[in-house]
């Protein structure tokens, strides 16, 4: 017998011992039988002899037997599922194998295992296929005795970098892969040697000996295997590589994190950052942000290149690889990576990096310089941070720590983190661009700083409800007026945002020129309620009043103060009262008649006049500071305004903060804006008055009385221009007008010339020819005052004449 004979035979030895054997002659006739067959199939040995193997087989599995016979002849043999017949019709699922067992005299026989499929958890299969299953499957499979020592393993292993499979027996995990955790999977074995449940799907990720630089991730199973008595003989363990599935899970981990951590917030430098913050560890070691100088500043980019540091974030504490510091200029070397990608616009990787290369960087402040090796960087990814077709600044990712470099994944990765980030940079960008220009225009539309002027100390506070442009429709003025006297303002138009702050802004136009006129804060409102209702109807204006930049329906306050005699006059436009406090701190507000918002139509303005006490402080205000939320209830309004006024505070400025804080949050429902201001008078020694007949003969009189006061005010410089200002003014109030002549001189920053008169006309500036005799009155008064002009009052009108202290004649 042959050595191929010879393995057959114990391979079929061994097949008998698990299966019921029947013998079969060339023609499919019955001929050999045991015991094993008869008690699978019923049939005794005497009766199933001389049956045909088509009897022992259903109708179906019979009409197969043809084809499997030419099968077996070419293939000598055959295995497969049948469904037999036992002794009375009932069919048995089978797993039938069939191989050439020739006779000594060289007919055919054929020898047929049949095994039971219902008492086999699966297909009956004989050892040589089943060492086929475990040899050539793709999946690396182990088995270890109790002591965790490699008994046997099949090929598939070698490909997870461990040793051949000779090499492996005997030795524990942490000899065969020395670079994975092995005290942590050990742990799973002892676990599943102790409890006898299988571990499923356990994940691990380190380095394999193939491999040492790389990481890989791989899922293990493990089962316990028991001998016939149930005691454990070892465990087997499967290992599927699923590094591709690993890292696809920590680029969408990566991508879901940036999605959630960058952008939160509308500032570019903290955007930058939280890109770097992001990219670290997960995807590089070292990783640097820098942006444009235009972009930084929210203006629009310019061909001139600056880049700047705006983030920057390591994996060792400090950032050590940094050569510049967060908001240093990045000067790059010409035709360096990052020039070239900011340039052109498209991304660059290296692998490997020149150890000895310098970086790339020139010009750093404080002469730090080092080489890629001093830095420890090896790889890198630039990236151009690109949005809406513009490139905004580049961001280029290093590798230190981890030794494997950079791949096409990882650029990929880098490309569509930066894409994300570069989306939230020009979000934040556009933002303060558009900040910036409000902010502009916020400027422009307010005042700057508070007129100087000797009459009321004063300070304003404007909290808008629109925090993203910081605009509003609130606003507030003062305005220096004749006769020391100032105008105090605060309005508020419909709306919140660009649009209020624009129709704002041309209110406040439109009151800054109607109080140059000098007239009473009724008639103020009277034109200025005629103006904007004209306005609203040439731009037709919409229903939506949030549409539109018309003022109509805007409220105001028109207050004017008088620090000669303490005397303030207020109208009010659909616009809350002021209140005051008091010098002794009690808080009262004004009985004000409330006229129509502006623009609407409605009964004439009417205003009030009050004396006020030195020391007694206005407080203007817009109807944000009285509503809660959405709230607006007057009474209850007024009263948290009163007793916040009441608290006291160190100073003027202190206080009227103290007041928006206590009564509007942070961000209020309504524009908030408060004006305060505390009323001065001007002393006896800086006011002197007159009364002057009306006779030519008494202005030469009138000139020396104001020479002296001058020289009691030591201000004898000005007695020149100041005796032919009045010169000029009482001899223009005698020739024109009837009635009692007054004169009078005030001193605060400047010197203030005023001459009444019960006359209504006002005069007139002239420009004589050279051959005239007269008319050059006015225009020399034009020439050595800073400003002049005419205000009407109920008994008649003043011509006054300023004069700046500041800047004595020459």
């Amino acid at each position: 017998m042959g050595a191929q004979q010879e393995h057959d035979t114990a391979r079929h030895r061994f097949d008998v011992a698990d299966a019921a054997p029947l013998l079969l002659d060339a023609h499919g006739i019955v001929k050999g039988w045991t015991r094993d067959a008869e008690r699978l199939l019923d049939y005794g040995a005497q009766e199933a002899v001389g049956m045909t193997a088509a009897a022992l087989l259903t109708a179906e599995d019979a009409g197969r037997l043809p084809a499997l016979a030419q099968r077996c002849r070419a293939d000598g043999g055959w295995a497969g599922l049948l469904t037999a017949r036992r002794r009375g019709g009932r069919p048995v699922r089978v797993m039938a194998r069939i191989t050439a067992a020739d006779d000594s005299d060289g007919s055919a026989r054929w020898l047929v295992l049949l095994s039971e499929m219902a008492e086999a958890p699966g297909w009956d299969m004989s050892r040589r296929v089943l060492e086929q299953l475990v040899t050539r499957s793709p999946i690396g499979i182990a088995i270890v005795d109790t002591d965790l020592r490699c008994v046997w393993s099949n090929p598939a292993l070698e490909q997870f970098g461990s040793a051949p499979a000779q090499r492996r027996l005997g030795l524990r995990f942490a000899e065969i892969q020395p670079g994975l955790d092995a005290e942590a999977i050990e742990a799973q074995m002892r676990h599943v040697l102790e409890t006898g449940e299988a571990v499923v799907g356990y994940e691990h990720v380190g380095r394999v000996r193939s491999a040492p630089h790389r990481e890989t991730a791989h899922t293990l199973s493990f089962t316990r295997i028991d001998d016939d008595r149930g005691n454990p003989m070892g465990l087997y363990y499967t290992v599927v590589d699923i590094t591709e599935r690993h890292r696809a899970r920590q680029r969408l981990a990566l991508l879901d994190r940036a999605g959630e951590y960058i952008g939160r917030s509308l500032d570019i430098r903290r955007t930058a950052q939280e890109l770097a913050d992001v990219a670290v560890p997960a995807l590089a070691d070292y990783i640097t942000v820098d942006l444009l100088e235009s972009v930084l500043r929210g203006a629009e980019p310019t061909s001139r290149v600056t880049l700047l540091r705006a983030g920057q974030q390591s994996v060792n504490e400090g950032v050590p690889e940094a050569v510049v510091e967060v908001g240093e200029v990045a000067a790059y070397r010409p035709g360096s990576p990052p020039l070239r990608c900011l340039a052109e616009g498209v991304p660059l990787r290296e692998e490997r990096l020149d150890p000895l290369a310098a970086e790339w960087a020139t010009g750093i402040p404080g002469g730090r310089r080092a080489t890629f090796m001093e830095l420890g960087l090896h790889s890198v990814l630039v990236v151009p941070i690109r949005a809406r077709g513009v490139t905004l600044g580049v961001a280029t990712f290093f590798r230190r720590r981890r030794q494997e470099p950079f791949d096409e994944d990882d650029l990929n990765l880098a490309e569509d983190l930066v894409s994300r980030a570069a989306v939230c940079v020009d979000n934040a960008w556009r933002y303060t661009r558009e900040r910036e220009a409000a902010l502009v225009l916020q400027r422009s539309l307010l005042p700057h700083r508070l007129s100087e002027q000797a009459a009321v100390e004063v300070t304003a506070c404007y909290r808008p409800a629109d925090e993203l442009t910081g605009l509003g429709g609130d606003w507030y003025d003062l305005i220096p007026l004749s006769g020391a006297r100032v105008a105090l303002v605060v309005g508020e138009v419909p709306g919140h945002g660009i649009r209020a702050a624009a129709a704002m802004g041309r209110l406040r136009t439109a009151v800054r020129t109607l109080a140059a006129l000098d007239l009473p804060p009724e008639e103020v409102l009277g034109h200025l309620d005629d103006l904007v209702a004209r306005t609203a109807r040439e731009e037709g204006v919409g229903p939506d009043p949030e549409d539109t930049d018309s003022a109509q329906g805007s409220g105001c306050v028109y207050v004017v103060y008088d620090p000669v005699d303490g005397q303030c006059t207020m109208a009010a436009a659909g616009h809350p009262a002021p209140a005051v406090i008091m010098p002794d701190g009690t808080v009262a507000f004004v009985d004000l008649p409330q006229g129509p918002s502006l623009g609407i139509g409605g009964p004439p303005f009417e205003s009030v006049e009050l004396a006020l006490a030195e020391g007694s402080t206005l407080a203007l205000h817009t109807d944000g500071l009285l509503a809660r939320g959405q709230e607006w209830a007057v009474d209850a309004g007024r009263n948290r305004l009163r007793q916040a006024l009441e608290e006291s505070a160190a100073s003027l400025e202190l206080r009227c903060r103290t007041v928006v804080d206590a009564l509007a949050p942070a961000r209020p429902h309504d524009d908030v804006a408060l004006l305060m201001a505390r009323t001065r008078l001007l002393g006896p020694d800086q006011v002197a008055d007159w009364d002057v007949p009306a006779d030519p003969a008494r202005v030469a009189e009138a000139r020396k009385t104001a020479s002296r006061q001058l020289t009691e005010w030591g201000l004898e410089e000005f007695a020149f221009t100041t005796e032919l200002v009045v010169s000029e003014l009482v001899t223009n109030a005698i020739r024109h007008a009837v009635g009692p002549i007054r004169l009078r001189l005030i001193r605060e920053r400047s010197l203030i010339c005023e001459v009444f008169d019960s006359g209504d006309t006002a005069p007139h500036l002239r420009h004589p020819r050279t051959t005239d005799e007269g008319g050059r009155g006015l225009l020399l008064v034009s020439q050595f005052a800073r400003r002049w002009g005419t205000r009407f009052v109920p008994e008649g009108k003043i011509i006054w004449a300023e004069q700046s202290l500041a800047d004595p004649p020459d």
